[in-house]
């Protein structure tokens, strides 16, 4: 069955809008993104496997094609100034593309542009030095890491080479708990490597009795060529670690980069939480469906636990920005090439 589905995609791409191509090596899509990568997304679509890069060489807009439809992730990397030129002109080659997990500035843009514009759940931001998990409302995050000191439990930042073939087996027991373990979600995620990728952080927790217990990996956040920040990019742990574990990690890795002087974490998306109206012309329709989907015990239980990873990173209260998706044709069949293009199903 496998092998004719890829043969009718191959048919659909074949037919979907010739977008013009950019080959940008590794090297060129890091150097963009160390001038302009200054969103959550902007460094996974530099590294990711199997996207395509529409590019004027200055910048770039990464897509998926799927389903004879283009779909681009994240907002342009590009000098702020350049990115409603890259949008128009990507939109124009495409043929009404659809943007998945963009920010505030590309929405309202892609708005003028005649499309509708949907919440797609929330980004949560850390602002540093100002959060630094002091008052009642951060008390259990604070007692996550006391309570992992007490125990003997320690807490440390890794290298890239450490420890890679016990990463890759906590990695593989992970999956074998995920309610879906036959494959990693793409697109809006990359797979997950035991090798660290160019300007990563990784932070481990150890047992007291030294068993690696959890992993919490970041991707970097750049403008004009410094670190501005970091944003969680992967977290692994084994099935019986302590409920502290991530919180305790997380706090470790965030007071880490506050020490060093770095401005801002993010969480990263939480899919399909909070979806208000967006302030845009918009599809009821989808509003609708996301909001019927966050609430739904099946979508949770069976597909992706979406109320779960919103309430973990509500922990920590950050700064809630709204995330959103845009198109101009919403239909069920270009839906279905995003959750195909995501591996959502």
């Amino acid at each position: 069955m496998a092998p004719l589905r890829i043969y009718f995609d191959r048919l659909l791409d074949a037919v979907a809008p010739k977008v013009p191509r950019r080959e940008l090596s590794d090297e060129e899509r890091l150097a963009l993104v160390r001038r302009h990568g200054d969103f959550s997304l902007a460094y996974s679509t530099a590294v990711q496997q199997k996207l395509s890069y529409f590019s004027e060489g200055d910048g770039y807009i990464a897509f998926g094609t799927k389903m004879s439809r283009h779909f681009a992730l994240g907002d342009p990397v590009a000098d702020p100034a350049d990115r409603p030129g890259y949008i128009k002109r990507f939109v124009e080659a495409a043929g009404g593309p659809w943007f998945v997990q963009i920010g505030a500035d590309t929405a309202k843009v892609l708005a003028g542009l005649g499309y509708q514009v949907n919440r797609l759940g929330i980004d949560t931001r850390l602002l540093l030095p100002a959060h630094d998990f002091s008052g009642k409302r951060n008390e259990t995050v604070r007692y996550s890491e006391r309570w992992l000191a007490k125990k003997g439990f320690l807490l440390a930042e890794g290298t890239g080479d450490m420890l890679q073939e016990e990463i890759k087996q906590l990695s593989a027991d992970w999956r074998k708990k995920r309610i879906i373990k036959r494959w990693e979600m793409g697109f809006l995620n990359r797979r997950f490597s035991e090798e660290l990728g160019a300007g990563m952080r990784r932070f481990l927790l150890h047992s007291p009795e030294g068993r690696l217990l959890a992993i919490l990996d970041f991707d970097p956040l750049f403008r004009d060529g410094k670190v501005i920040g970091y944003t969680t990019a992967f977290k692994r742990k084994q099935t019986d670690a302590t409920p502290h574990a991530e919180v305790g990690l997380t706090k470790f890795a965030v007071d880490r980069f506050r020490e060093e002087g770095i401005s801002q974490v993010t969480l990263g998306l939480s899919p399909l939480l909070d979806i208000e109206p967006s302030g845009f012309a918009e599809s009821d329709f989808w509003r609708n469906t996301f909001q019927r989907a966050y609430n739904s015990p099946w979508v949770n239980r069976s597909r992706f636990n979406l109320q779960g990873q919103a309430a973990f990173k509500r922990r920590f209260h950050g700064l809630e920005e709204p995330t959103y998706i845009a198109f101009r044709k919403g239909t069920f069949v270009e839906m279905l090439g995003l959750l195909r293009l995501t591996k959502a199903i």
